[in-house]
């Protein structure tokens, strides 16, 4: 890293929350905008498909990022193999390249169900999972440079200005996909330097978001879909490795009632047809109506705020990803 942004990042570090919390006013705009960054096609429907089909509805200015088109995807929809489908009687490198072809318009049908505002592409290549040989492909997204596919991602934050940013977690031992690894390091990284005039100038004025927040599969939702399950289908997909998996409910900040939206997740699952059988009780076991008795609701963790939050210390959560901003905006 040259020496001059070496500086840079000294002394974003050395800020106080409390400097940039000043700055809050000049920062929020009529229009609210909000940003979620994925890894690849599907996941934008798998994640927080009703939170933003929610904000979409009542006005919100929402981006997705995509930062692979998802080329080392397999066919996870047997029904498409069968006589008479598109895939039916392909080699394996024909399936591949098939599969390639038509990911990106499933992206574009999950978009329009879920009410995207716009949609970017980052533009690398999905890099497989771990220690695959797709993983040394110099285009993929886990090869990518740290400080060029950030500055990528602080191109069309500045673009879009949006006060709020979704991501990946920081501890994601549950699916240690190189890609979701990547996709959680440049956007916390992303968040910081958009709002310096100092990194990236090419990439059009300083904007600061205000809140980062992580996705999160909460141990409560888990339970509550499992047993579910149980009770009304007499079996469940989620075995005890699921239930191994690091439980992150204490960590939860802001829950969201979602359950008149669970319709953006189920048809943007669908329109990824490749990558969803919907004979699948893993995603379908349950009717979206039946999901919104059992959890209508999407968990999040907010990792960082430059606005004030309600006090947390009694357990009690935020029910809007923009609480602390609107109020901001009506000063």
């Amino acid at each position: 890293m040259a020496a001059s942004k070496r500086r840079c990042v000294e002394r974003a570090m050395a800020m106080t929350y409390e400097s940039r919390r000043s700055s809050v006013q000049r920062r929020v705009t009529d229009q609210l905008s909000l940003l979620t960054v994925h890894a690849h096609p599907d996941d934008e429907a798998s994640k927080g498909a009703p939170t933003l089909a929610k904000y979409s509805r009542e006005g919100v200015h929402t981006v997705l990022v995509c930062c692979t088109g998802g080329e080392e995807g397999d066919l996870n929809n047997s029904a498409l193999a069968e006589p008479g489908q598109p895939f039916h009687g392909l080699d394996a490198d024909a399936a591949k390249q098939l599969l390639a072809t038509l990911r990106p318009h499933e992206l574009a049908e999950s978009a329009r169900i879920i009410g995207f505002s716009a949609v970017e592409m980052l533009g690398y290549r999905d890099s497989g999972m771990a220690e695959s040989p797709a993983n040394a492909n110099p285009n993929s997204f886990h090869m990518a440079d740290v400080d060029e596919a950030t500055g990528r991602l602080v191109s069309l934050i500045r673009a879009h200005r949006p006060q709020v940013i979704i991501t990946y977690g920081d501890d994601q031992r549950g699916y240690p996909h190189p890609d979701h690894l990547k996709v959680h390091d440049i956007s916390v990284l992303a968040f910081d330097r958009a709002g310096d005039d100092e990194w990236y100038p090419e990439a059009g004025p300083a904007w600061q978001p205000l809140k980062l927040y992580y996705s999160v599969w909460s141990r409560a939702r888990l339970t509550a879909v499992h047993e579910a399950l149980l009770r009304l289908r007499g079996s469940s997909p989620y075995d005890e490795k699921w239930f191994e998996r690091p439980n992150l409910d204490a960590r939860i900040t802001t829950r969201l009632h979602i359950g008149e939206y669970l319709w953006a997740r189920s048809g943007a699952l669908r329109a990824h047809k490749t990558q969803v059988d919907e004979r699948e009780p893993f995603w379908f076991g349950l009717s979206d109506a039946e999901l919104a008795d059992v959890y209508p609701y999407e968990d999040w963790v907010l990792a960082r705020s430059l606005v004030p939050n309600r006090d947390q210390s009694d357990g009690a959560v935020e029910d809007d990803l923009f609480a602390g901003i609107r109020s901001a905006a009506r000063r």
